[in-house]
């Protein structure tokens, strides 16, 4: 099935918007985006969905536009089209370069691939396209002394601590660092006023959301 970029089906973002609120039976705040870390987010504030979506869903066809309103609706589905849709029209994203950056996502007792692809598919519907790796050195401190975990928007980027890669460590616990750092990647850094709110209230609501964070939590102030 093709979902290539086809512009016999090219939306406005006015147009957009009035589709979205048609079939979502609600108003719409539609933003256009050149975000190829998350190409689909939405929260409903005030009885409005605010919906943050990359630029090429102009050019989707319906298949996948009904697609996306299941999913607004819903919160949830595997989304195949709408991945299709992005793996086909891949190279029209602006690409990040990694700067030479060694990837290494395989440790010694952890695999990180195997957690991002796993959070990425249970939270997030397979959106997010950062890249992760172990971060560089040998991390001889106590978990609960270091900074576990990083995202870089220039790069795209997360680098996870190797403190992290010890078979004392559980993998429940690695993955909560690795689901903040996807977060992070989801919803940017977003201004609060004239500063930047990196742990803004609703990061702090939807980092709860994991479903192990109390468990991370318990096990990070039991010594870690």
């Amino acid at each position: 099935m093709n979902y290539s970029l086809n512009l016999s089906f090219g939306h406005t973002a006015q147009s957009l918007q009035h589709y979205l609120e048609e079939h979502l039976g609600r108003p719409v705040s539609l933003v256009l985006t050149e975000n190829s870390t998350s190409m689909l987010s939405a929260r409903v504030r005030g009885g409005v969905f605010r919906v943050r979506l990359h630029w090429m869903f102009t050019q989707a066809d319906s298949r996948v536009l009904a697609e996306i309103v299941s999913y607004l609706k819903n919160k949830k589905g595997a989304l195949p089209g709408f991945r299709a849709f992005i793996r086909e029209n891949g190279e029209k994203l602006k690409a990040r370069p990694l700067n030479n950056v060694r990837i290494k996502t395989l440790g010694k007792y952890h695999d990180l691939r195997e957690l991002y692809q796993e959070i990425n598919e249970e939270y997030f519907a397979g959106m997010i396209n950062a890249a992760i790796t172990w971060g560089a050195g040998v991390q001889r401190c106590a978990v609960r002394k270091r900074t576990l975990g990083s995202y870089g928007e220039r790069s795209n980027l997360i680098r996870i601590s190797p403190v992290l890669d010890k078979k004392t460590v559980p993998r429940y616990y690695i993955a909560s660092v690795v689901y903040h750092e996807m977060l992070h990647a989801a919803m940017g850094v977003p201004l609060k006023g004239k500063r930047r709110s990196i742990h803004s209230r609703e990061f702090r609501a939807r980092e709860r959301l994991f479903k192990d964070y109390e468990k991370a939590r318990a096990w990070e102030s039991a010594g870690g």
